[in-house]
């Protein structure tokens, strides 16, 4: 039985982060929110608990609290953060305002032995870490020691090394503290005893033996869009159950060039699963006749391909379940762990819910994953490196990177500058270093002259960004050659751009997508 942590999130922007450091040392853990129940932290059966950091103030009424079952169960117990504070409050010291906030990069001194910085903090050491906060420990609760102080929180690092208890003021799970990663592996192996032995081949066995549990002898109709997601979860599923599953793949003509060409042969030539391919590239375009804003092109799109994904389960006799490439950061989007409305990011997305005229149970075999995990998988499971290294392609395709009107002629236009931008990118040995890489048609026109004839034509955005699991991103610092390079074919090869430029504006979680 592999150990498993649980992470209780209280609202912080980078609770992801702690269970992409866990994961990378070989430890199963699930993100929850700090809300969960006494009996299903029961049922979890942690090895060991971290409390994530958050936005609230402790001393402020009615702000998140630990359950107590999870300083109940016996196990050790991180706080991070916010984490920190309320543990101690909760547990007989005191939390107060603090006249000396630390945002940013900040030091602190190693004033105590602690299991947590073994092998790396001796006694006395001065250390680099990443603090946010603005109230701060002021009393200890019993049984508590300090352990490290910085220059704005006297406790910035405690242990109750009888309970095996810590709580640190910074974050370790972000680049900025040098060694967070180190502490984390620290406290899950060291102090928790977890054998780090989580691995993706282990997954793989686990997620068979839970498609067939879950699934039986039911029929099972995977939404096949041809990106990494869907792709690793069909022939997953179809390692579980063979024939049991059937794959319907919705082109709706806002695919980028060649791709569903490319679908057809994979599934159907080189892995032999059951394929229904419909082209449904009319119906869709004209429903986004004339269709400008994205949120409503995304719901026409989602509305769109339910409809057709649904007349093609009919025709098929229809299924027990739907089998859907949802990750891990789908979900941890797509609600709110800190009881405030949650935010809609992926609105295309059908992430944990069913129009209830399917009648349809889900099957989600990667919604424990991240992005780079599950390419992990797809090497696992033998898909080919131009699959599993595909950069993300998001479900309404194309359509959000022509913002305004859909048109055919704009589709074309995109698609063949998309085409070699990814070309050059591929020549330059750059592709597997970039996380996504797309080209934008933009609603604008300028007047440009080509050889001795004025034009009026599109202009053309390019985008490139790096990331890891697709949470955070950052652009690609391209050198002004390639992009030079990019531009002069883009505009001499594609009839109706006569302008490139490059957007260098990194974008938040979930927009790394154009609109």
């Amino acid at each position: 039985m592999t150990d498993k942590v649980l992470i209780l999130d209280f609202g912080s922007q980078v609770t992801q982060l702690i269970a992409r450091r866990l994961r990378e040392n070989g430890i199963y853990c699930e993100i929850h929110p700090f809300s969960m129940s006494a009996a299903a932290i029961a049922a979890f059966a942690p090895k060991a608990v971290i409390l994530s950091g958050g936005p609230a103030s402790v001393i402020a009424h009615d702000t998140p609290r630990v359950p107590q079952a999870a300083f109940d169960l016996g196990v050790p117990v991180l706080g991070i953060c916010y984490g920190q504070q309320t543990m101690a409050a909760q547990l007989g010291g005191k939390v107060e305002a603090s006249d000396h906030h630390e945002f940013g990069r900040a030091f602190i001194e190693v004033r105590d032995d602690c299991k947590l910085f073994e092998g790396l903090w001796p006694k006395g050491a001065r250390e680099q870490v990443w603090m946010s906060h603005g109230d701060r420990v002021t009393a200890l609760p019993p049984g508590f020691r300090v352990v490290a102080t910085s220059e704005g929180a006297p406790f910035a690092v405690i242990a109750d090394d009888a309970r095996r208890f810590y709580g640190v003021m910074f974050h370790p799970e972000v680049v900025h503290t040098p060694q967070g990663g180190a502490l984390l592996k620290n406290f899950t192996h060291r102090v928790a005893g977890c054998r780090g032995d989580w691995t993706m081949a282990a997954f793989h066995r686990q997620a068979i033996e839970r498609i067939r549990s879950q699934v039986g002898k039911g029929r099972v109709i995977c939404g096949l869009s041809g990106g990494v997601d869907s792709s690793v979860a069909a022939v997953l599923i179809h390692e579980a159950i063979g024939d049991q599953l059937t794959c319907i793949f919705v082109d709706h003509g806002l695919l980028r060039q060649g791709e569903a060409d490319e679908v057809a042969a994979l599934f159907r030539g080189h892995y032999n699963i059951p394929l229904v391919h419909r082209n449904a590239s009319d119906m869709f375009l004209g429903k986004l006749a004339g269709v400008t804003d994205p949120e409503g092109k995304r719901k026409i799109i989602g509305a769109t391909f339910i409809d057709v994904f649904e007349e093609e389960a009919t025709k098929l006799g229809g299924a027990d379940f739907l089998a859907q490439g949802t990750l891990y950061p789908d979900v941890i989007e797509s609600v709110s762990f800190t009881g405030g409305p949650s935010v809609t990011i992926k609105s295309h997305h059908n992430v944990g819910g069913l129009p209830e005229r399917m009648r349809m149970k889900l099957v989600e075999p990667l919604r424990e994953l991240f992005k780079d995990e599950v390419r992990a998988l797809g090497r696992e499971l033998g898909l080919p490196d131009t699959l599993v290294g595909r950069h993300p392609f998001p479900g309404p395709g194309l359509a959000i990177r022509i913002p305004g009107e859909i048109t055919r002629e704009k589709l074309a236009v995109l698609r063949k500058a998309d085409a070699i931008y990814l070309e050059e990118i591929r020549k330059a040995g750059l592709y597997d270093a970039i996380w996504q890489a797309f080209a934008v048609l933009l609603p604008v026109r300028t007047v440009g002259v080509m050889g001795d004839a004025r034009t009026y034509d599109h202009v053309c955005a390019l985008r490139a960004v790096t990331s890891t699991d697709g949470m955070t991103a950052d652009s690609y610092p391209f050198p002004h050659e390639f992009l030079a390079n990019c531009a002069t074919r883009i505009i001499n090869e594609v009839r109706g751009i006569n302008r490139v430029v490059y957007d260098i504006n990194s974008k938040p979680p979930s927009t790394i997508e154009w609109e």
